[in-house]
Order: C-alpha cells, then sequence, then structure tokens
C-alpha cells in the first residue's frame, strides 16, 4: 500500500521504517528534519507539510506526543481536501479526544481509526507492538496488513475511543508497576539487600512484571536510565486514564497515587527525562542507591 505516515520520532521511525522493510510505499512528514532523514534516505517520500501528506494517499497513519497535535493534525487534514479516507491514530490520546477526533473527520467524510500500540521503542522495532484497533469493521480487512507489520492487532470492536480505553488501562498498569517496584527494591537496598539478586528473586516469583523483566536489568541496575519513554508522556497516558475513570464513575484510588507519584518525577527530573529516572526519585528521597554489591 502507499500510506501517509505523520509523525516519524522515537516511534514514528522505527514503525515507519518496518512499512518500508514490508514493502509498502510511503510519503512522510514531521516537524524535526533529524527524524525524516534516515527514512527519505531509504526511499520514504518527504511532504512539506500535513496537507502535502493528504495529497498523496487514502489512508495516513499518526503517531504524535499529545492528544491536542493529534487533534491539531486531525484538524489540518479535514481541511486539506485531499485524498485522504481513513486517519489511523496510533497515538495515546484518551477515548474522549478519539471521539472527538472522529465526529471531527467524519464532517470531512473521513473516517477515524484508533489504533494505539504498546511495546516501547524496542517493541516498535521489533515488530512486537500491541496494536489496539478499533473502528469499522468494514476497515479492519485492509488495515490488519499494515498494523501486523508492528506487531499483534487487536480488533475492540467500532466505537471510537476502545483502542484508546485499552491502551490508557495497559499503561496504568505498566505505570503502577514501575513505581511499586521502585519503592520496594530501594526499600530492600536500605535494609541491606542486593538489587540484583532481589530482582532475580522477584523474577522467580509472584512479583514479577515488565518492571522486574526488562526495565529494571536493562536500565536501572546498568544506571543507563534510557529506555525510551519520558517522564512527562507517562505521567500524561497516567492522567488521562485517572481522567477517564472519574468520567466514568470508577474509583481510582491506586491510579491516583500513581498518577501522583509521575507528577513528582516530571517535577524532580524534567518532562523530558526517561522515564526509569523515577528510581532515581525514589533512591534521593531514601538516601540510598540502587547499586549492585558486585558490580
Amino acid at each position: 500500500m502507499h500510506v501517509g505516515f505523520i509523525g516519524v520520532g522515537k516511534m514514528g521511525g522505527p514503525m515507519a521504517g518496518r512499512l518500508l522493510d514490508a514493502g509498502h510505499t510511503l510519503t512522510i512528514f514531521d516537524s524535526s528534519e533529524k527524524a525524516v532523514a534516515p527514512l527519505a534516505q531509504r526511499g520514504a517520500k518527504r511532504a512539506a507539510s500535513v496537507a502535502a501528506v493528504c495529497a498523496e494517499v487514502d489512508t495516513v497513519l499518526v503517531s504524535l506526543p499529545t492528544p491536542d497535535i493529534v487533534r491539531q493534525v486531525a484538524q489540518t487534514v479535514a481541511e486539506a481536501g485531499g485524498k485522504v479516507k481513513t486517519f489511523v491514530d496510533l497515538s495515546t490520546t484518551g477515548p474522549r479526544m478519539a471521539k472527538e477526533v472522529a465526529r471531527l473527520l467524519a464532517a470531512k467524510d473521513i473516517v477515524g481509526v484508533d489504533a494505539p500500540v504498546s511495546g516501547g521503542v524496542g517493541g516498535a522495532k521489533k515488530g512486537t507492538l500491541a496494536v489496539m484497533l478499533a473502528g469499522p469493521a468494514h476497515l479492519r480487512e485492509p488495515l490488519e496488513p499494515v498494523l501486523k507489520v508492528f506487531g499483534k492487532v487487536f480488533y475492540l470492536g467500532t466505537e471510537p475511543g476502545l483502542g484508546q480505553t485499552m491502551k490508557l488501562c495497559n499503561n496504568l498498569l505498566s505505570a503502577a508497576c514501575m513505581a511499586i517496584t521502585t519503592e520496594a527494591v530501594v526499600m530492600g537496598v536500605k535494609a541491606g539487600l542486593d538489587p540484583r539478586v532481589m530482582i532475580d528473586v522477584i523474577n522467580a516469583g509472584s512479583g514479577r512484571s515488565t518492571a522486574t523483566e526488562q526495565k529494571f536489568p536493562q536500565d536501572i541496575l546498568t544506571r543507563k536510565f534510557d529506555y525510551g519513554f519520558t517522564n512527562g508522556l507517562m505521567y500524561k497516558d497516567v492522567k488521562l486514564c485517572v481522567d477517564e475513570a472519574e468520567a466514568l464513575g470508577v474509583p481510582m484510588f491506586v491510579g491516583t497515587a500513581v498518577r501522583q507519584i509521575w507528577n513528582y518525577a516530571v517535577h524532580q527530573k524534567g518532562a523530558d527525562t526517561d522515564f526509569t529516572t523515577i528510581a532515581q526519585c525514589v533512591e534521593e528521597w531514601a538516601g540510598v542507591e540502587i547499586k549492585a554489591k558486585n558490580g
């Protein structure tokens, strides 16, 4: 297929690259030349603007950092008067924004589809993402060959926003595991335990999660703190989830605490720092460092 791709940064770039590897033709746009250049060198066609992408393709994929940017791009697509008939949002925006975008596009006979992804930059590079697709049933078959390039596709229903709801639930769990694992490991370290041994024990027991299986061994015990997802984005996702739960009348006692600790991480470390630096926040408060005794 010939598809458009708007937003080829940390997540969008690897996904666009996999589409090229799979033989698809791409017309791309991003405000960052640094993001566009590697894909252009591999054969993707540069577009000078969002509207220029719309003039080339029937289907456009977007991978963008915030709900407001997604809405702004969707508005531009709706007003462009190009060829686009399907708008696939791979970002995390929340179900209410997904519904708003779908209504905005429908006024111009464009179908808005939400298909947020989970699995991080590593999953985007490997093609092992979970893709949470929600949109009209008749679009499932033509879209799946494209979306399967990114990973496993889960069809969640026809209503706009169902994919976003699933993504927010997933990311709240991920954030909660990361936060509580950090607190538990820091406690153990202060009591005299070796954090590497702690992680091995947890991974052999019932407390394991992606935090203990991936993030701690790869980025915290090694002191790299470069997993590829920022504190600002994590806070945004958790806040979207808690806000949606409040709108639905669902209690979020634990979720509210998770939102609070990520708000703290943003203020202590900065929105653009890696989300694994939440470990540093708890370390600094407790006065210890998560460092293996034998290196």
